[in-house]
């Protein structure tokens, strides 16, 4: 009966509070609604700079193949290379294709032409990216051998039939909003009573540590909820995305990360005296398990001794689980394993929780 009215206090606080009620609804529907369409490792609208030595046929050819491209945006043609180099240095371009003489009596006669292709890497994604873009036009264009050959190999893109990023990234930003809210929120609760010297009345009451904090961890369990039924809604309605597997599933899961980070959230505000303290000591929780998670970068192409810390990170497991089950429509036993350690994390994260925290009656 403690432990209800307990919760009646958090909900009504929440609810009370001008802003909190207000972030719970419009930051899940501003990153569900803008971050998709920004956080896209596709590369697009690349300027390339031509020096075309040779004039030939066969050069406007491939030329216009570049500017027919919906990846390049063709900058002009330049007089020498160094002019083209020039261009790079001033942002004015970021690649320089160099067509040399002799290209097109090269591709008459049967004997492999050479093309420089040059590709300004300071942004390495861009770099790499669009060289592998522009080297496939000029791979197609010398060799109509195997772009026929290309044309008969069939394609099949499982779990993402278009190759839409999104299909990818929103089930990471379901992680990521629940990473945050559950995990900043709960972190200023405790400590914000701290400063306002509210704590102090708690403390002097029976009312024993489990029923204190569990009080404290349940309202954001509920926000996680109403975070991750307004994702499912925005990815439908906006994008026509919806999970493959059971939406019951995912919502399991991601209690048990909403359970995870309220606990590393509360365990944060036991600790700290100020707000300022659990905001910077939750920033570096958070940004290192979001980096280490495998969502941006694969796990596979980590340095190995990164892949064995990724193996204590709760995010890593959570983003394997919400895929398998929102993308490629995995069921319980497929996910047997995430669901175990994230449990295992759950009850580890709630005891330090109860016991972190320092009633003085």
């Amino acid at each position: 009966m403690t432990l209800k009215y307990l919760i009646r206090k958090e909900f009504l606080q929440i609810r009370r509070n001008p802003f909190l009620p207000k972030l719970v609804f419009i930051y899940p529907i501003f990153i569900m609604c803008v971050m998709p369409w920004a956080m896209n490792m596709k590369v697009n609208n690349i300027k390339v700079d031509v020096v075309d030595n040779d004039r030939s046929t066969f050069s406007r050819q491939l030329i216009q193949r570049i500017e027919a491209s919906r990846y390049f945006i063709f900058n002009g043609q330049k007089p020498t290379y160094q002019h083209a180099l020039d261009d790079i240095e001033r942002n004015g371009a970021d690649m320089v294709m160099v067509i040399p003489k002799g290209f097109g009596r090269n591709m008459s006669t049967g004997s492999p032409p050479t093309v420089l292709v040059a590709a300004n890497a300071v942004n390495g994604t861009k770099g790499i990216i669009g060289t592998t873009y522009l080297s496939q036009i000029v791979i197609s264009h010398v060799s109509p051998d195997l772009q026929a050959l290309q044309r008969k190999i069939s394609l099949l893109y499982l779990y993402n039939k278009h190759q839409d990023y999104k299909v990818f990234m929103i089930p990471s930003l379901m992680a990521i909003l629940v990473m945050l809210l559950c995990g900043f929120l709960p972190a200023l609760n405790i400590v914000g009573e701290k400063e306002q010297g509210t704590i102090e009345q708690m403390n002097v009451t029976p009312v024993s540590k489990w029923s204190f904090i569990f009080a404290k961890l349940i309202p954001y369990w509920f926000i996680a909820l109403v975070v991750m039924t307004l994702c499912f809604i925005l990815s439908w309605a906006v994008y026509g995305i919806t999970s493959q597997g059971n939406l019951l599933l995912v919502y399991f899961i991601a209690m048990l990360l909403a359970l995870i980070f309220s606990s590393i959230g509360l365990i944060v505000s036991n600790y700290s005296d100020t707000m300022q303290q659990a905001i910077f000591v939750m920033w570096f929780i958070v940004d290192s398990l979001l980096l280490l998670s495998g969502l941006f970068t694969p796990v596979r192409s980590m340095p190995e001794w990164t892949q064995v810390i990724t193996t204590i990170n709760p995010m890593h497991y959570f983003i394997d689980a919400v895929r398998t089950v929102f993308v490629r429509g995995g069921n319980f036993a497929d996910i047997g394993f995430q669901i175990s350690i994230l449990a295992l994390f759950a009850t580890i994260m709630s005891i330090w929780a109860i016991h972190s925290y320092k009633k003085n009656s």
